[in-house]
């Protein structure tokens, strides 16, 4: 039988849409004529998707019980005995009641697929396995129902229902996702627009790879092996040589030129597995490219440019960045460059050389071959002091015994010689030994004796093939002796840091994993240091963790130290560390300061949860205390205004006191919602040059009746401001009341403006005379209260690009709030 079809639509969030498009392709492919039925729809109380889902046959569901409740779940064997040619099933990440055929829904629908149903489902991004703890540090939220990312690979479309963010939350706002009881919680703290924003690109990129791996599935089945320039995709070649750098960031302008593109870095290792290039240079060149955005990697064959031009093929590579030769021109006569071999063979696929300071030609000095970096000098000046003394001894031996040596003894008795220097020295003392040993035979034992002329056709022959067999060999040596050693060195290096890694993996603490090092390099002491940033003039360190004797507190007190950055540094005291071991040393000093670093964020989490969890409580007790409080204050405000006037005075003051105070009560709860609703990003400003003579007018009538009085003080020439009329207006009420509500019966407040740089200056105080702030100093306040009502302000206030701050210059209330001038008027 063959499989039925799985279409997917993916989502970035709920609320977004999926449902409803998966019950409008239903409804399509019912009109074209389909047989399709809704397995499991959740619809979540909207009403637009319950309506989608009308016309079409729905397989009831099956009831089950699960400590004490009813569930209903998708009836699998219904929908299997039915066999419609497509089935509607909703939410694919969803986990069943224990009990069900299945523990997912995912493989219920798998079920359905291979009994040949074609099946059209939905999915939100943040159940994909994969993506959990990406999300997670997005949202704070663990998902606890998860999808196998192969699940979802192996549908044969996927959809992305898409809505922006500002959308997405306007409709949250609008009760259209959520019931009105969540929507301020999912506002606050999941919908948050980053949030969504973040969940958003991660479905696109995900969606945008599934959609990469589709077309290289393509290009596979059908043979398709020149790059298609869908997007760019920059390669920049790298040997491990000095240039590396400036290939890097010049591949890095050419990406960043080209919108969508994508910059891959590639080091070939040849067959062998030993790497030719300076791996701590590779080690640096690689956190380059990650650093610009890039990828490394790396690959193994025998010749460069066909890995290089392999590597381009399989990753549809559209351009290609190498460096200019470092070689010769003898070499490059001899046989031609990676970049002129590359270009020949490369086909659609652009070639890039970049020219450097260290091309061949960019210095003409000749220099001296330098002793090998894997054999070292010592081993260098070793051989060389071998030969030195070898091949005279040697020669002298040989002229001994001259009547039982000839021509052919000699030359095999030198080779030997030379072999032995290669193996101890490398290729450079061996090539030296094998024309020095050429030149003694030549000289001793070829006729005519003790001299360079040769007579005989064979002992020219002998010579010459003498000297090309021992350079051979020589070579063949040098390179076995030198890549024994890297290997040895390698294997060394690959242990101590797969031991590091081991032991941080396990949880090791930091003093353990410094006796590690200590131990691995020999070293007497090791000291993990951290600079207080605090001290920046005179630098003082103290130590994190220590191992050993008298172990070092301060970096220049140490023999050897590696930085691990600006402020962290691995110290130790002992024998002098080569240059190598310094190179594996800074490799285990980064590792030791990841796993400081982490232990560090693993406690700053730790606290910021307990704060965010805090923070959420105290969120969730606000908003359900004013939403409980909003009737029963409601109600007391009514009661209070239908009980009319009271002709006992004493009666008419406790009841203006008790509806003064109803008032206020509400007031404080529809501030309260206010800020709910600002730090939720739910609310929509219009800002435009306002007219302050009209707000205050709109401030008048918003405080209400009741003897309310404000001296106000406006220039003639005062402009306009940049604000949300509605929003001032609320802001300057909430101030007037707080003032109103500090000053003496028989003083109002005022309020004055200025202009300063730009900008018009609001001050807004108590009634409070200066002559009388002294006398009252004592027994008033000497600073603005913060109220609600004045955080509201200030909040309502920044969200206009304003600012409002408190004025501590005298008691009583007194604050300056500024806010952008607006263009002088054209009259």
């Amino acid at each position: 039988m063959a499989r039925g079809r799985l279409r997917i639509y993916l989502g970035a969030a709920p609320g977004v849409g999926k449902t409803y498009a998966m019950l409008e392709e239903g409804q399509r492919l019912a009109a074209a004529g389909s047989d399709v039925v809704v397995g499991f729809v959740e619809p979540h109380g909207r009403r637009p998707t319950a309506a989608r889902a009308e016309g079409l046959e729905t397989i009831p569901r099956s009831t089950m019980e699960y400590r004490g409740a009813t569930f209903t779940e998708m009836d699998l064997g219904a929908v299997l005995a039915r066999r419609p040619q497509v089935a509607l099933v909703d939410e694919l990440a969803h986990t069943n009641v224990p009990g069900s055929r299945h523990g997912k829904r995912w493989q219920d629908v798998e079920g359905l697929v291979d009994a040949g149903i074609d099946v059209v489902t939905t999915l939100n991004v943040q159940h994909l396995e994969s993506l959990g703890d990406v999300v997670r540090q997005i949202t704070g939220v663990p998902q606890r129902e998860t999808l196998p990312d192969e699940v979802a690979r192996r549908a044969d479309q996927i959809e992305l229902v898409d809505l922006p963010p500002e959308l997405l939350r306007r409709r949250m706002l609008h009760g259209e996702i959520y019931p009105s009881d969540r929507i301020e919680a999912a506002l606050t703290h999941y919908f948050r627009v980053g949030n969504l924003t973040a969940l958003r690109e991660l479905a696109l990129l995900w969606l945008a790879d599934r959609v990469e791996e589709g077309l290289q599935r393509y290009r596979a089945e059908h043979g398709i092996t020149t790059p298609w320039e869908t997007r760019e995709r920059i390669m920049v070649a790298l040997t491990g040589g000095p240039e590396g750098d400036t290939l890097i960031r010049r591949a890095a302008r050419v990406t960043a030129r080209i919108p969508g593109s994508e910059l891959l870095a590639l080091h070939v290792v040849p067959s062998d597995g030993l790497t030719h290039g300076d791996q701590a240079a590779l080690d640096t060149q690689r956190a380059l490219v990650e650093s610009l955005g890039g990828s490394y990697h790396q690959t193994t064959g025998d010749g460069i440019p066909e890995a290089l031009l392999q590597f381009a093929e399989a990753e549809n590579v559209t351009q290609i960045v190498l460096g200019a030769s470092r070689r010769g021109r003898f070499s490059t006569f001899l046989r031609g460059g990676v970049g002129h071999r590359t270009i020949q063979r490369s086909g659609p696929i652009d070639v890039l050389v970049v020219t450097h300071e260290h091309a061949a030609g960019a210095t003409s000095a000749l220099r001296l071959p330098r002793p090998s970096s894997a054999t070292g000098p010592r081993r260098f000046w070793t051989a060389m002091l071998l030969a030195a003394i070898t091949l005279p001894g040697l020669t002298a031996l040989l002229v001994l015994l001259d009547e039982h040596v000839d021509l052919a003894l000699a030359l095999v008795l030198y080779l030997l010689a030379v072999v032995v220097i290669a193996l101890v020295g490398g290729l450079v003392p061996a090539l030296l030994a094998a024309l020095a040993a050429g030149l003694l035979a030549n000289y001793f034992f070829t006729p005519p004796l003790h001299s360079l002329r040769v007579e005989r056709l064979a002992d020219v022959l002998a010579l010459v093939v003498y000297v090309v067999t021992a350079v051979i060999v020589g070579t063949a040596a040098g390179n076995a002796a030198r890549r024994t050693y890297q290997a040895v060195r390698a294997s060394s290096e690959a242990r101590a840091l797969s031991r590091l890694a081991t032991a941080m993996m396990h949880g090791q603490d930091l003093p353990t994993l410094l006796e590690q090092v200590r131990e691995d390099f020999g070293l007497d002491a090791v000291s993990l240091l951290e600079r207080d940033t605090g001290h920046a003039a005179e630098p003082r360190w103290y130590v994190v963790a220590s191992t050993g004797e008298h172990p070092p507190e301060r970096p220049y007190d140490a023999d050897v130290d590696s930085p691990v950055g600006d402020d962290l540094t691995l110290a130790a005291r002992g024998r002098p560390l080569s240059s190598d071991d310094q190179r594996v040393l800074g490799a285990c000093a980064a590792q030791l300061g990841m796993a400081y670093s982490h232990g560090r964020l693993a406690a700053h989490d730790a606290e910021t949860g307990l704060r965010a969890e805090a923070e959420h409580t105290r969120a969730s007790l606000l908003l359900t205390a004013s939403r409980d409080l909003r009737s029963p204050l409601r109600a007391a405000d009514e009661a209070l205004n239908s009980l009319g006037a009271r002709t006992d005075p004493k009666e008419a003051q406790l009841l203006g006191t008790a509806r003064s105070s109803v008032s206020r009560a509400v007031q404080l709860v529809s501030d309260l919602d206010e800020l709910s609703r600002l730090h939720a990003g739910a609310l929509d400003l219009y800002l435009r040059p306002v007219d302050l003579d009209e707000m205050l007018t709109a401030v008048m009538d918003a405080l209400g009746p009741g003897g309310h009085t404000i001296r106000c003080s406006l220039p003639e020439q005062l402009p306009d401001v940049i604000a949300d009329a509605a929003v001032l207006t609320r802001v300057l009420t909430a101030l007037a009341a707080e003032a109103q509500r500090h000053s003496p019966p028989p003083r109002p407040p005022r309020l004055t403006t200025e202009t300063r740089l730009g900008q018009v200056v609001i001050h807004v105080t108590d009634g409070t005379d200066a002559e009388v702030q002294d006398a009252e100093r004592a027994t008033r306040p000497s600073r603005t209260p913060d109220s609600l009502a004045l955080r509201m302000a200030r909040d309502l206030t920044e969200t206009m690009g304003g600012t409002l701050e408190t004025v501590a210059t005298g008691p009583g209330f007194a604050v300056e709030l500024t806010l952008p001038a607006a263009a002088p008027r054209r009259r």
